[in-house]
């Protein structure tokens, strides 16, 4: 949990996720300049503050960064841009996400990649209560 001192970014993630858990183990592997901390977006209790507010529905739908300043988060493929250009092993990459086209390809990949996640990155045991809580009894 970071402190009041604590101006790294806030990577917001479904902490019941397998595939967010493996995701965000991925970026704290490529965060060589410690910028970012990483929180499970169920505790809803100890989120970030923030001055645009944050939905917790839309916060387990999609990963999302709430910047160093807090005046701004980024959700799905936005966030991960951001996320391009503090992470020094994705400084290459950071500036083709911004060629034309590649916000509406980076969305649908991102949205599709989201709906998918939990056969993408089964819960462990087989069995998901997240996705058990998700689908109509």
């Amino acid at each position: 949990m970071g402190t009041e001192t604590d101006r790294r970014a806030v990577v917001l993630y479904d902490g019941m996720c397998a595939f967010c858990r493996r995701s965000v183990r991925v970026l704290k592997a490529l965060d060589w300049l410690d910028r970012l901390r990483c929180q499970d977006a169920r505790a809803a209790a100890h989120l970030p503050a923030c001055e645009v507010p944050l939905d917790p529905r839309r916060l387990l739908e999609e990963m999302h960064v709430v910047t160093p300043d807090r005046e701004r988060a980024y959700a799905g493929y936005r966030a991960f841009r951001w996320l391009a250009w503090r992470l020094p092993p994705l400084w290459p990459v950071a500036p083709l996400m911004y060629v034309p086209g590649t916000l509406w390809l980076g969305n649908r990949a991102y949205r599709w990649v989201a709906r998918h996640r939990f056969d993408l990155a089964p819960c462990e045991g087989g069995v998901c209560q997240v996705r058990q809580r998700r689908e109509p009894g």
